[in-house]
């Protein structure tokens, strides 16, 4: 490291997906996020979490509980959570009572984000059996009931518990990419993550000031809390970052023909792959967007991310597949914070 000044000293988190590489098993990648997890209680992030996607080869997450029931296995401190569990897709008590499990196993350190998007398509959607976004109100109104076992008295659900009851309750966020979600979680009295790390994602700013202006405390938040999740890939200089990074930006604008759901490219695959001059251009706008290069432009970027946000805590994610430069870019972030 140069002798540039530290970082905030803010809070910061991991979010993952298990991306899975093409011709690479997926056990290789759930054995990645395990070694990731372990890696970041080492370093002294707060929170792990892991994400929720259906019918897609190309991500190894499609059951955040299961996959945080092994990830508390091989970790002591470090929260763990969902980054987030798709409520569209899910039984409101399903969720509580699955959740409840996990924090009676792992007590003290388990988050339940929620996100409104099914992730997935129409035909999965019908698959699982759930009911349509529109019902989302309601259905997170259940959920925080089952949570926090404070149903109404004229509630149909008012004699059901959610089953085993942990010592605390999970700790319940609310995602989203939009000032809708931020309005949501404000007015619901709960933490907000915005997500800054999908490609294209603006307006953050807008999103934070939306929530905090929102903000009525409740029984599970007295003041509010926001966490901006930023794709931060932090390799030995610009050059090699966005070789790392090349991958998940092909998938997501499908240079070549590669489908977005796809096991990812290698870097050198991807590298190959007839990158027209457009798709270049708008790449590397994309990744102007997050935080993506050697260790000084990282710098830069967060820094310039948490100035204009000012979010309680910063959670980083990338896809990287490579599981050896995957914890590089970790601890390389994590030096910047020292």
């Amino acid at each position: 490291m140069t002798g540039s000044p530290a970082l905030p000293p803010i809070p910061l988190s991991v979010l993952d997906i298990a991306q899975v590489e093409r011709g690479r098993p997926a056990a290789r990648s759930l054995a990645t996020v395990r070694e990731l997890a372990r890696r970041a209680e080492e370093l002294h992030f707060k929170r792990f979490w892991v994400a929720e996607h259906h019918n897609a080869p190309g991500v190894a997450s499609s059951s955040p509980a299961v996959l945080l029931a092994a990830i508390g296995a091989v970790t002591e401190r470090i929260r763990i959570g969902s980054g987030g569990v798709m409520l569209p897709n899910h039984a409101p008590l399903v969720v509580a009572e699955a959740f409840g499990t996990l924090g009676t196993l792992f007590a003290g350190r388990v988050d339940l984000g929620i996100g409104r998007a099914p992730g997935t398509d129409a035909a999965v959607a019908s698959a699982l059996r759930r009911l349509p976004a529109e019902a989302y109100a309601d259905e997170l109104g259940d959920l925080l009931s089952f949570v926090t076992g404070s149903f109404p008295e004229s509630h149909p659900y008012r004699g059901i518990t959610a089953l085993p009851a942990p010592p605390a309750p999970p700790e319940v966020w609310l995602l989203g990419s939009s000032v809708s979600s931020a309005v949501m979680a404000g007015e619901r009295g709960l933490p907000y993550a915005f997500a800054q790390h999908f490609f294209g994602a603006r307006g953050a700013e807008e999103a934070l000031l939306a929530y905090r202006a929102a903000f009525r405390p409740s029984v599970l938040l007295a003041t509010p809390h926001a966490l901006l999740t930023v794709h931060t890939v932090c390799g030995e200089d610009d050059a090699h970052a966005h070789h790392l990074a090349a991958p998940a930006v092909a998938s997501a604008l499908q240079v070549d023909g590669l489908v977005r759901a796809e096991p990812l490219p290698s870097p050198e695959d991807a590298a190959a792959l007839d990158w027209p001059d457009k798709e270049r251009e708008y790449a590397a706008e994309l990744l102007a967007e997050q935080a993506v290069g050697g260790p000084e432009s990282v710098r830069r970027r967060l820094g310039a991310l948490i100035g204009e946000t000012a979010p309680d805590e910063l959670m980083i994610t990338n896809n990287v597949t490579d599981p050896k430069e995957k914890l590089r870019s970790l601890e390389r972030v994590r030096e910047l914070f020292v």
